[in-house]
Order: structure tokens, then C-alpha cells, then sequence
């Protein structure tokens, strides 16, 4: 048969048919994720909040993917070297990161030589929490809220000690920002990571410590520290009955958020796709349950509010840190 002679409709379907042929891999592309595992990079050892949520999360998942979702933690430099694994990985879907506010909106005005944009080398998926943040001080310190506190260490300048889990850790940006704003002659004692830090409070040997609630509640109920406030711009739905530095200190916040990010580069429909598959995780109510009782307070946000928060954070904390004169160090 003449092929100038075919129906109209027939010969337009003999010339889509090689493109007709090519679907199926590219819808495989598109819309077949996941077909294999995917690992999820926490920057941090196992056993902290981060990790804790990362694994809760793999479960529900799976379930609704129908992959294995692998938490890996590769620890080390402040987190950097986790993130920058996943700066460095196809924008894919298949390797995401759990990582911090401390990444990704901090360690840029903190570290020299970083290995990523915290901002420009990321895809931000999903906002996955905010840890709550304590203020607590030694039983030993006759303070029992935010205002007697100030009142204390202005009568003692010098004799305060304030741990943290190192210089430019969340608990020193903290600490360091509490002091300039209320005018405060405190001691900054640095410790190896959050544990001693924390040990070290409750045995006395320093006085002042914010801290997440995953490292201090624990000892607050039993009586080996005192909770005076959160740091966070409102009061907690955990703790609702606690007040904010912000009451006392108008302004004063520090709000420590989790986030789900992929590298720079992903698609939006796989993003998008994400980010309602892990809301809908972070919803349950096992996992808002398991987190609450750590102290951590899960949320449902689209990636477009994430990438706001991000970029609205990474400039407050430079001009914090420059503000508080910390220099930069190797990172």
C-alpha cells in the first residue's frame, strides 16, 4: 500500500511510533522512582535526634515506596563530611540527606575551605522538625526563671560558666547571643561534643547551658537540672507551660530545625513527591509520638516553605556570627 494514500489519523500514528517506542524507558525514569534502595546520609553519629528520626521515617517509607530507604551515618567536621557526600551525588532521589540548620545555615560563616554551599548546592525536600531548645542551669544557681538569672550573673560578671559542644556549636551561637543581648561577662567552657558538655553542667562545673531537650529533659525531671526557658519564638506545644528567652528578652530565638535535602539539581515532580510521601510519614501518629517523647516537634511544610526558611536563616546566622565576632576555622 501507497503510504500517501493512508488515513490521516493512520499515517500520524506510523510517525509517533518510533517516539511511541521510546516511552517506556523515559517513563520509567520519570515516574518508576524508586526502583532500587535509597540512602539516606545522617551527618552525625548514631543515637542522636537526627538519627533517631531518620530511622523512624525508613519504616512508613518503604512502605509507601516500596524500597528500602538505608540510613547511613557518616559523621565527622561538623557534619560536613556527610553533607558534602550528598552535594556531590546525582540529583536522582536515590541519596538524600537528614541534615541540621547548624549545616546548612551556619557552618558556611563558621568554617574556611567548606566543601559546599549549605544553600546554593542543595535541593531543601522537606522540613522535617524543630528540636526543642533548652535554657538550663545548675540546681546550685539561685535562679528559677530567665529574669532572676540576668539578675544573678550581672551581680557575678566573670563567674558564670557556660558549656557547649564546641566553638560555633548551636549551644555556643546560643549562649554567645543570650550574653550580648542581656549584657552578660559569662565564661564560654568548649567540650568535645554535647555529652560532656551536658555531664559536665550537671556535675557543676559549669553553670549555663541551652541545649536540645533530647540532651537535657532527662535531667530536668529528675532534678539534676533547672529548666528556666526555650529558646524558640514561641512557646512549645511540648512544654506549654515554660516560657520563652523571648519573654524576657524581646527578639531573643534560636529555632534548631531538621531538614530533608538532595543535591542541587532534582527534579520538582520527584521533589514534590518526596515531600508529600515524608509529610505524610512525619504525620503519624506513631511518629509524632516517638519524637514528642525525645522533644521533638515534627512539621508539615512544602519545599517552598523549606527553601525560604533556609535562605532566610543562612543570612540571619552570618550576620549573627559576624555580629558576635566568631572567627572562622578550618573546616
Amino acid at each position: 500500500m501507497n503510504r500517501s494514500h493512508l488515513p490521516r489519523r493512520a499515517a500520524l500514528s506510523l510517525l509517533a511510533a518510533p517516539a511511541i517506542a521510546a516511552l517506556p524507558q523515559a517513563a520509567r525514569a520519570q515516574d518508576g522512582y524508586p526502583d532500587r534502595p535509597v540512602s539516606v546520609i545522617v551527618p552525625w553519629a548514631p543515637g542522636g535526634s537526627t538519627d533517631i528520626l531518620a530511622r523512624i521515617l525508613a519504616e512508613p517509607l518503604r512502605a509507601s515506596l516500596g524500597q528500602p530507604f538505608v540510613v547511613e551515618n557518616r559523621s565527622g567536621a561538623s557534619g560536613n563530611i556527610g553533607s558534602a557526600a550528598v552535594a556531590r551525588s546525582a540529583p536522582d532521589g536515590y541519596t538524600l540527606l537528614f541534615g541540621s540548620m547548624s549545616t546548612h545555615a551556619m557552618n558556611d560563616a563558621l568554617f574556611s575551605n567548606m566543601p559546599f554551599n549549605g544553600v546554593d548546592d542543595f535541593t531543601p525536600i522537606a522540613l522535617l522538625a524543630y528540636v526543642l531548645n533548652t535554657m538550663v542551669v545548675h540546681p546550685s544557681v539561685p535562679a528559677n526563671t530567665v529574669a532572676e538569672f540576668i539578675a544573678y550573673a550581672k551581680a557575678n560578671p566573670g563567674k558564670i560558666a557556660y558549656a557547649s559542644a564546641g566553638s560555633g556549636s548551636t549551644n555556643h551561637l546560643c549562649a554567645a547571643m543570650f550574653a550580648q543581648v542581656a549584657g552578660l561577662d559569662m565564661v564560654h567552657v568548649p567540650y568535645r561534643g554535647g555529652a560532656p558538655a551536658t555531664l559536665d553542667t550537671v556535675a557543676g562545673q559549669t553553670q549555663l547551658f541551652f541545649s536540645a531537650g533530647t540532651q537535657t529533659l532527662d535531667h530536668v525531671r529528675n532534678g539534676r537540672l533547672k529548666l528556666l526557658a526555650v529558646t524558640e519564638g514561641r512557646r512549645s506545644a511540648l512544654l506549654p507551660e515554660v516560657p520563652t528567652v523571648s519573654e524576657t528578652l524581646p527578639g531573643f530565638e534560636m529555632a534548631v530545625w531538621y531538614g530533608a535535602l538532595g543535591p542541587k539539581g532534582m527534579r520538582p515532580a520527584l521533589v514534590d513527591r518526596l515531600n508529600g510521601e515524608i509529610n505524610k510519614a512525619l504525620m503519624t501518629p506513631v511518629v509524632k509520638d516517638r519524637m514528642a517523647a525525645i522533644g521533638v516537634e515534627v512539621v508539615n511544610e512544602s519545599a517552598a516553605t523549606f527553601t525560604e526558611t533556609l535562605r532566610a536563616d543562612a543570612v540571619k546566622w552570618s550576620r549573627i556570627i559576624r555580629d558576635l565576632g566568631i572567627d572562622k576555622t578550618d573546616a
